[in-house]
């Protein structure tokens, strides 16, 4: 949403709230009585922008009385503030909770064309009323602010805690069974299909713990999930009995962008058929390259470039280990295939006759590339990168293959 606008439904509704406390008389959701209070999850479907990919979901506040409608979202961050980027980088995020006049909230979602839906919820009065209490001590400026997670503590992660809250852990408790498959790369490469270069991008920087299989409590970090998660859920009716918690369910609006598909993409096939042809033109150029310069020419561009992406990923997968508060990055396996010493081979891509170092190092890289595979069969290496071990190691024993031919004396 624009900030300026954002900005002004904020104060709209801080005024309106700073207001009603200073009435005698009722004045809305700030003092109705927990019976008058009508509560809802509201679900944004998927944007057009990267980090909306995701969806968004609020709880909104309702009171009958006086018809003052609020929505309480945790999704608004702030690209101006102190050392934003800095902060993103290094995975220390800072987010908070919003309050916005319901009518306005939703009408942002349906022009950006994401769908709507919203799921009224059986409360009781009491624990309408405490969640109410809850989210406005939320919304105070020393209360707000909460340390982001992209999987654990996001917009939707803090809607579904302060559901679960007020009705006593009941959420919790009924969502601990295993989602069907479902795990956190799952859903990023889901979600991100859309912008294939970032997804790819993400999936090649996830570690093995993208790979836990949740729980759907767990599964709620995604609020199109939530969504379908609270469906399952039943609460006392008060006479010895269930009932649904959700007791009203429709959409508000249709999406009019594309879904994302139910699947990830399987990114198998395209890498490697990608690292196929990458190896075979490093084997040929590299095999032909004494006697041809075409040849020559081709084998010290193609492997410049394959050994600085190996460098360059290496070096960031293992700051986003080392310094970084990432810890779905930590430990990725696929620092074996994609290594910071590949950078130290560049220079042999184009010299006549490679050092025996080089050949070593080179040697190395790919015993290191090929143990990725084979590891696969050992306890305790659980991350699914098979992809990128079909991309990653073809150019490694092609370089293994061409770098020890070596024409007239050795150099060093």
């Amino acid at each position: 949403m624009n900030p300026t606008v954002r900005f002004a439904l904020f104060a709209s509704i801080l005024m309106t709230t700073l207001f009603a406390w200073t009435l005698p008389a009722r004045a809305g959701i700030v003092d109705a009585p927990g019976a008058d209070l009508e509560v809802s999850l509201v679900t944004y479907g998927p944007g057009a922008i990267y980090w909306e990919r995701f969806g968004h979901d609020a709880i909104e506040i309702r009171d009958r009385v006086s018809g003052q409608s609020v929505n309480f979202n945790y999704g608004v961050f702030d690209f101006s503030q102190k050392d934003f980027l800095l902060n993103f980088a290094r995975g220390i995020m800072r987010y908070s909770i919003d309050a916005e006049p319901t009518d306005a909230e939703i009408g942002y979602y349906i022009h950006a064309g994401r769908f709507v839906h919203r799921q009224r919820l059986a409360l009781t009065p009491a624990q309408a009323d405490a969640l109410r209490d809850y989210l406005l001590w939320n919304l105070q400026p020393g209360n707000r602010l909460y340390r982001y997670d992209y999987y654990t503590q996001n917009c939707a992660t803090r809607v579904r805690d302060a559901l679960d809250q007020a009705l006593g852990g009941i959420l919790k408790t009924q969502l601990r069974q295993a989602a069907d498959g479902i795990t956190y790369r799952h859903e990023t490469d889901r979600l991100m299909a859309a912008q294939p270069w970032l997804m790819l991008v993400l999936d090649l920087g996830l570690s093995g713990y993208a790979d836990q299989p949740l729980t759907r409590w767990q599964a709620g970090f995604i609020p199109m999930q939530l969504m379908r998660e609270i469906r399952r859920i039943r609460v006392p009716d008060g006479h010895g009995g269930s009932k649904p918690l959700v007791d009203s369910d429709r959409q508000v609006a249709p999406a009019r962008l594309p879904a994302p598909p139910d699947e990830p993409p399987n990114l198998i096939p395209p890498l490697l058929i990608a690292g196929l042809i990458l190896g075979l033109l490093l084997g040929l150029c590299g095999h032909y390259r004494h006697a041809n310069r075409a040849a020559r020419i081709g084998f010290g561009v193609l492997g410049t470039l394959w050994l600085l992406f190996a460098g360059i990923a290496g070096i960031g997968m293992a700051v986003l280990w080392a310094f970084t508060a990432h810890h779905s990055a930590w430990a990725n396996e696929n620092l074996l295939l994609f290594n910071p010493l590949a950078l130290l081979l560049i220079a042999s891509a184009w010299r006549h006759t490679p050092s025996r170092m080089a050949r070593g190092l080179a040697w190395l890289l790919a015993a290191v590339a090929l143990f990725a595979l084979l590891a696969k069969a050992l306890p305790g290496f659980d991350q699914r990168n098979l992809p990128w071990i079909c991309f990653g190691l073809p150019p490694w024993l092609a370089l293994v293959w061409v770098l020890p031919q070596r024409r007239g004396p050795a150099s060093m």
